[in-house]
């Protein structure tokens, strides 16, 4: 059995995952053995909703008692600091989106990660959905992309990262469907300031407008405009919303085989990094080099 570690308890992800694992035995032969907690009471909220059989006073209790660890804070800043350990240890890991707050530190850690043959994942779970499958096989199929749009929650303003939280599943769902290459992006608040629409740039000229809506309760959406008219899709998500991204980390848990190269995973960071700086000047933004 693959003994599995969580750090991070305040998220909700967390005991989903944990349900998903060990109440819905849904991936056969991975169990979450452990868990850390911010307070004590996300901890044992946590274990109690996700059946954990232990909880360590400190994430680096759990090493030497589990064979992978995910780590799922809500804020993208504490990722990277708390996976060192576990680095150090040499475990297989998966961290949750977005993978770090800053790109620069984002590289740095993928290259150790690279050095010590340590294998990783992030991603959002919303393009491993099978609704999201089924509209980027459509996608595929379109002889002619002319333009993209896409609607979602996002809380510009957000204590966990502003618009790096909820912002990264639909930029990470528009570079699962268009690729990596964003060049640039411009944010343009409304005079309320809640809501933005985020245009975005492609090198081979693509533009997306991405609707980030304080309060928006609908999900996603997304409608792309082809020369023969548009695809849109309100993706829904699966009945276990967490089952397919699950399986994904814990296949790479058991094989050592990273499912998404690492220029991937950085390249929501970049993206949002500069949406950020956007948000406050307002002006259009270059995406880092991944």
């Amino acid at each position: 059995m693959i003994r599995i570690g969580i750090v991070g308890a305040e998220n909700t992800h967390s005991a989903a995952i944990a349900k998903t694992l060990n109440v819905g035995k849904k991936v056969p032969g991975c169990r979450v053995v452990a868990i850390w907690g911010e307070t004590d009471k996300f901890a044992k909220a946590a274990a109690r909703e996700g059946r954990i059989p232990k909880i360590v006073k400190r994430p680096a209790d759990m090493i030497g008692e589990i064979d992978a660890v995910i780590i799922d804070h809500r804020h993208a800043k504490y990722h990277l600091q708390a996976a060192e350990a576990f680095l150090k240890a040499r475990l297989p890991m998966f961290i949750d989106k977005p993978f770090s707050y800053r790109l620069a530190a984002g590289k740095k850690f993928l290259a150790r990660c690279r050095r010590a043959k340590v294998p990783i994942t992030s991603f959002s779970t919303l393009p491993a959905s099978k609704c999201f499958a089924a509209f980027a096989g459509k996608v595929k199929k379109a002889k002619q992309v002319c333009s993209v749009a896409s609607f979602g929650p996002c809380d510009l303003n957000s204590q966990y990262g502003g618009i790096f939280f909820y912002g990264i599943h639909q930029v990470d769902a528009l570079l699962g469907l268009f690729g990596t290459e964003v060049k640039a992006v411009c944010v343009s608040k409304t005079a309320r300031g809640a809501d933005a629409v985020v245009s975005l740039f492609w090198k081979d000229g693509l533009t997306a407008s991405l609707h980030c809506l304080m309060g928006y309760s609908a999900g996603f959406h997304i409608t792309v405009a082809t020369g023969a008219g548009p695809i849109s899709a309100r993706l829904q998500s699966d009945p276990d919303p967490y089952l397919a991204g699950v399986r994904i980390f814990c296949k790479m848990f058991r094989t050592g085989k990273e499912p998404l190269d690492h220029k991937r995973i950085l390249a929501p960071v970049a993206v949002l990094e500069a949406m950020e700086k956007s948000v406050k000047t307002g002006k259009v933004t270059p995406v880092a080099r991944v």
